[in-house]
């Protein structure tokens, strides 16, 4: 499996090739494919990093308690 930078890399790879002038259109549209299948897996890992990410919050006492991102 790719990591998430790895994803990122691919994604910039097909958009520069997308860019590019006189791109077949067959080969447009599997970089389209290809380019959507990463962007799901970049934004699946992305939910998946934001949910385990805490915050370190102090209550009045001084104790210091993981809260969820966003609490």
């Amino acid at each position: 499996m790719a990591t998430f930078e790895q994803v990122l890399a691919r994604l910039e790879e097909i958009v520069e090739e997308m860019s590019g002038n006189e791109v077949p259109l067959d080969r447009a549209l599997a970089l389209f494919e290809e380019g959507i299948g990463h962007l799901r897996t970049a934004t699946a890992e992305l939910g998946r990093a934001e949910a385990a990410v805490k915050v370190l919050t102090e209550r009045a006492d001084g104790v210091l308690e993981a809260a969820a991102l966003g609490e």
